[in-house]
Protein backbone atom coordinates (compact mmCIF):
# COMPACT_ATOMS: atom_id res chain seq x y z
CA UNK A 1 0.00 0.00 0.00
CA UNK A 2 1.66 3.83 -1.04
CA UNK A 3 -0.36 5.56 1.50
CA UNK A 4 1.82 5.86 5.08
CA UNK A 5 0.38 7.29 7.82
CA UNK A 6 1.97 10.42 9.74
CA UNK A 7 3.33 9.73 13.10
CA UNK A 8 4.58 13.29 14.43
CA UNK A 9 7.65 12.77 17.09
CA UNK A 10 5.16 12.84 20.48
CA UNK A 11 4.16 9.20 18.95
CA UNK A 12 0.44 10.10 18.95
CA UNK A 13 -1.56 9.97 15.29
CA UNK A 14 -1.48 12.58 13.04
CA UNK A 15 -5.08 13.53 12.56
CA UNK A 16 -5.80 12.62 8.60
CA UNK A 17 -9.17 11.89 6.95
CA UNK A 18 -9.52 8.40 7.20
CA UNK A 19 -11.98 8.20 4.32
CA UNK A 20 -9.40 9.13 2.17
CA UNK A 21 -7.70 6.25 2.63
CA UNK A 22 -10.86 4.10 2.93
CA UNK A 23 -11.06 3.89 -0.64
CA UNK A 24 -7.87 2.04 -1.56
CA UNK A 25 -8.09 -0.23 1.46
CA UNK A 26 -11.99 -1.61 0.36
CA UNK A 27 -10.07 -1.98 -3.56
CA UNK A 28 -6.88 -3.67 -1.73
CA UNK A 29 -8.85 -6.38 -0.01
CA UNK A 30 -11.27 -7.21 -2.74
CA UNK A 31 -8.59 -7.94 -4.83
CA UNK A 32 -7.39 -10.34 -1.93
CA UNK A 33 -10.58 -12.29 -1.86
CA UNK A 34 -11.61 -11.82 -5.29
CA UNK A 35 -8.67 -13.56 -7.22
CA UNK A 36 -7.59 -16.91 -7.61
CA UNK A 37 -5.04 -18.31 -5.43
CA UNK A 38 -1.89 -19.72 -6.39
CA UNK A 39 -1.18 -23.17 -6.67
CA UNK A 40 0.77 -22.91 -3.40
CA UNK A 41 -1.96 -22.75 -1.13
CA UNK A 42 -4.57 -25.85 -3.09
CA UNK A 43 -2.01 -28.22 -3.34
CA UNK A 44 0.40 -29.79 -0.76
CA UNK A 45 3.58 -27.93 -0.20
CA UNK A 46 5.50 -31.12 -0.56
CA UNK A 47 4.83 -33.31 -2.75
CA UNK A 48 2.32 -30.88 -4.92
CA UNK A 49 -0.91 -33.24 -4.29
CA UNK A 50 -3.61 -31.47 -4.88
CA UNK A 51 -7.19 -32.13 -3.87
CA UNK A 52 -8.07 -35.42 -6.16
CA UNK A 53 -10.50 -35.47 -9.25
CA UNK A 54 -13.25 -37.32 -9.26
CA UNK A 55 -15.26 -38.50 -11.97
CA UNK A 56 -19.00 -40.41 -11.11
CA UNK A 57 -21.02 -42.26 -13.68
CA UNK A 58 -24.06 -43.78 -13.95
CA UNK A 59 -25.00 -47.15 -15.20
CA UNK A 60 -28.12 -48.93 -15.33
CA UNK A 61 -26.90 -51.12 -12.63
CA UNK A 62 -25.01 -48.92 -10.41
CA UNK A 63 -22.65 -45.75 -9.82
CA UNK A 64 -19.29 -45.61 -10.42
CA UNK A 65 -16.91 -43.26 -8.64
CA UNK A 66 -13.27 -43.22 -10.28
CA UNK A 67 -10.41 -40.61 -8.08
CA UNK A 68 -7.32 -40.51 -9.53
CA UNK A 69 -5.01 -40.73 -6.71
CA UNK A 70 -1.15 -41.93 -8.45
CA UNK A 71 1.65 -42.60 -6.24
CA UNK A 72 -0.22 -44.43 -3.43
CA UNK A 73 -0.85 -48.39 -1.80
CA UNK A 74 -4.36 -49.48 -1.39
CA UNK A 75 -3.81 -49.86 2.36
CA UNK A 76 -3.42 -45.65 2.43
CA UNK A 77 -7.17 -45.31 1.73
CA UNK A 78 -10.01 -45.23 4.42
CA UNK A 79 -13.35 -45.41 3.12
CA UNK A 80 -16.56 -45.02 5.31
CA UNK A 81 -19.97 -44.86 5.12
CA UNK A 82 -22.14 -43.44 7.73
CA UNK A 83 -25.52 -42.34 7.44
CA UNK A 84 -26.01 -42.39 3.35
CA UNK A 85 -22.59 -40.46 3.49
CA UNK A 86 -19.29 -41.82 1.73
CA UNK A 87 -15.99 -40.61 2.66
CA UNK A 88 -12.62 -41.39 1.27
CA UNK A 89 -9.57 -40.21 3.03
CA UNK A 90 -5.87 -40.89 2.93
CA UNK A 91 -3.01 -39.43 5.20
CA UNK A 92 0.26 -40.02 3.97
CA UNK A 93 3.69 -39.26 6.40
CA UNK A 94 7.34 -39.53 5.18
CA UNK A 95 10.60 -38.91 6.96
CA UNK A 96 14.11 -39.27 5.51
CA UNK A 97 17.32 -38.77 7.27
CA UNK A 98 20.82 -38.06 5.55
CA UNK A 99 23.87 -37.87 7.45
CA UNK A 100 27.52 -37.34 6.10
CA UNK A 101 30.61 -36.08 8.32
CA UNK A 102 29.71 -32.71 8.68
CA UNK A 103 25.91 -32.10 8.94
CA UNK A 104 22.37 -34.13 9.02
CA UNK A 105 19.73 -33.17 6.84
CA UNK A 106 16.28 -34.37 8.03
CA UNK A 107 13.64 -33.88 5.42
CA UNK A 108 9.55 -34.87 6.56
CA UNK A 109 6.68 -34.60 4.63
CA UNK A 110 3.10 -34.83 5.54
CA UNK A 111 -0.49 -35.19 2.63
CA UNK A 112 -3.76 -35.92 3.26
CA UNK A 113 -7.35 -35.42 1.97
CA UNK A 114 -10.64 -36.23 2.78
CA UNK A 115 -13.61 -36.25 -0.03
CA UNK A 116 -17.32 -36.94 1.07
CA UNK A 117 -20.42 -38.25 -1.23
CA UNK A 118 -23.73 -37.99 -0.01
CA UNK A 119 -24.93 -41.36 -1.64
CA UNK A 120 -28.96 -41.20 -2.96
CA UNK A 121 -30.96 -43.74 -1.38
CA UNK A 122 -30.88 -45.31 -4.24
CA UNK A 123 -27.56 -46.92 -3.29
CA UNK A 124 -27.47 -50.68 -1.93
CA UNK A 125 -25.08 -50.28 0.55
CA UNK A 126 -24.46 -53.63 1.58
CA UNK A 127 -23.08 -54.48 -1.53
CA UNK A 128 -20.37 -51.22 -2.15
CA UNK A 129 -17.03 -52.75 -3.07
CA UNK A 130 -13.86 -51.06 -4.04
CA UNK A 131 -10.53 -51.40 -6.01
CA UNK A 132 -7.25 -49.13 -6.90
CA UNK A 133 -5.04 -50.13 -9.61
CA UNK A 134 -2.39 -48.50 -11.78
CA UNK A 135 -3.31 -45.02 -9.57
CA UNK A 136 -6.97 -44.87 -9.89
CA UNK A 137 -9.41 -45.91 -6.84
CA UNK A 138 -12.65 -47.38 -8.12
CA UNK A 139 -15.71 -47.21 -6.00
CA UNK A 140 -19.15 -49.26 -7.64
CA UNK A 141 -21.94 -48.60 -5.89
CA UNK A 142 -24.58 -50.88 -6.50
CA UNK A 143 -28.43 -49.87 -7.09
CA UNK A 144 -30.97 -51.56 -5.25
CA UNK A 145 -33.70 -54.22 -7.45
CA UNK A 146 -36.29 -51.50 -6.83
CA UNK A 147 -34.00 -48.56 -8.47
CA UNK A 148 -32.24 -50.09 -11.47
CA UNK A 149 -33.73 -49.41 -14.73
CA UNK A 150 -35.83 -51.66 -16.54
CA UNK A 151 -35.66 -52.39 -20.28
CA UNK A 152 -38.29 -50.58 -22.96
CA UNK A 153 -40.83 -52.51 -23.35
CA UNK A 154 -44.11 -52.08 -25.84
CA UNK A 155 -47.82 -52.19 -24.41
CA UNK A 156 -50.34 -53.30 -26.72
CA UNK A 157 -53.78 -51.73 -27.29
CA UNK A 158 -57.00 -53.09 -26.31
Amino acid sequence: MSNLVNVPKNRSLASTNSNANFSNLSHWIDEIFNRDLPSAFTSNFNTGITLPKVNIKESADAYMVEMAVPGLKKSDFQINLNNQVLSISTETKQENEHTEENYTRREFGYSSFKRTFTLPETVNDDKINANYKDGILTIVLPKKEEAKQKPARTISIS
